[in-house]
């Protein structure tokens, strides 16, 4: 391919996404609360995912069927269900930003992003509720009995809480067992793309990696399969009474009416149209329903007769 065909390509990508940009950037500045709430709860549940931690005491393992049925990875297997994992988180970021570049579009991306966010919230804080109720000791080798990583000695200060020793924290905290996080993302896109996606073979293909991740996320002994079963059916009820409540996405492929937020002048503008014209309305209303009379079978309207041609005896 020629030079001229490359850079006559490139140019029509960076106008593409410099005029989607400016499309977000106008949907953000209207519907931003809710995608920072959704990112300030992501804190909020890597915070109480490190204070369970703290609550954590290791014991003997739990009879489990999972753990029966598929033999263990070992440690030097596990980062096997984490890369499938990061597999699965990148490849659905990738798909919600593909507005920018593609020319075909579906979905604005600010407005799919607080739609997952509001269902990861709301499976995020169930979780929370759950793994605080009840304790579980860890399965995973660094929560085992005898691992220095199994109990957190008491906080020396609030920093060391709230910093939550990100990342190593987060990769080995124990005791937030039920219901599985890396269920929640993996569900949660994959009902997203399901609802979402247009390519069928992709949509059949990401189930068959949920359960993989499942049978995974079980077999490197970093959950119970107790807590995968759990999300499975949590995630999808949460999703499907949450879904309800939010408004629907306009399916930009279909040629829908635009999203986008209306300035305060536009709206002051608008409201004042639709007074003016409000307004209109009535006082043709009121024309029509003033009192009239009657006399000698003519019509009389304030007090004037309308037929000239009557004459009095």
């Amino acid at each position: 391919m020629s030079p001229f065909y490359l850079a006559r390509g490139a140019s029509k990508v960076l106008r593409r996404i410099t005029s989607e940009t400016s499309v977000e950037l106008k949907i953000l500045s209207e519907k931003w609360q809710l995608l920072l709430a959704g990112i300030v709860f992501q804190y909020i549940h890597g915070l109480a995912a490190r204070g369970v931690h703290y609550l954590h005491r290791p014991g003997p393992i739990l009879q489990d069927v999972g753990f029966m049925i598929l033999p263990e990875l070992g440690k030097e297997r596990g980062y096997i269900s984490e890369t499938l994992f990061t597999l699965i988180f990148v490849s659905f970021a990738l798909w919600t930003f593909h507005p920018f570049i593609l020319q075909t579009k579906r979905f604005y991306t600010v407005l799919i992003w607080r739609r997952v966010l509001a269902f990861l919230c709301a499976s995020q804080f169930l979780r929370i509720v759950t793994f605080y109720s009840t304790q579980l000791p860890g399965p995973n080798y660094h929560c085992r009995e005898g691992s220095p990583l199994a109990r957190l000695p008491p906080p020396q200060n609030a920093a060391e809480v709230f910093l939550i020793n990100f990342p190593r924290g987060v990769i080995y905290g124990c005791g937030d067992l039920i219901f599985s996080s890396h269920m929640i993302f993996t569900l949660v896109f994959i009902i997203t793309y399901q609802k979402y996606g247009s390519i069928r073979f992709i949509k059949v293909l990401a189930w068959c990696i949920a359960v993989a991740q499942s049978l995974l996320i079980v077999a490197s002994r970093k959950h119970y399969s107790v807590d995968v079963v759990v999300a499975w059916y949590t995630v999808n009820l949460v999703v499907f009474f949450v879904d309800k409540k939010l408004t629907e996405l306009p399916d930009r492929s279909a040629g829908s009416a635009s999203v986008l937020p209306m300035s305060v002048k536009d709206k002051d503008s608008k409201l004042k149209e639709e007074n003016t014209r409000l307004l209109i309305v009535n006082s043709v209303d009121a024309a029509d329903r003033r009192p009239r009379t009657q006399m000698n079978g003519k019509h009389l309207e304030n007090g004037n007769h309308l037929d000239t041609e009557t004459t009095i005896t």
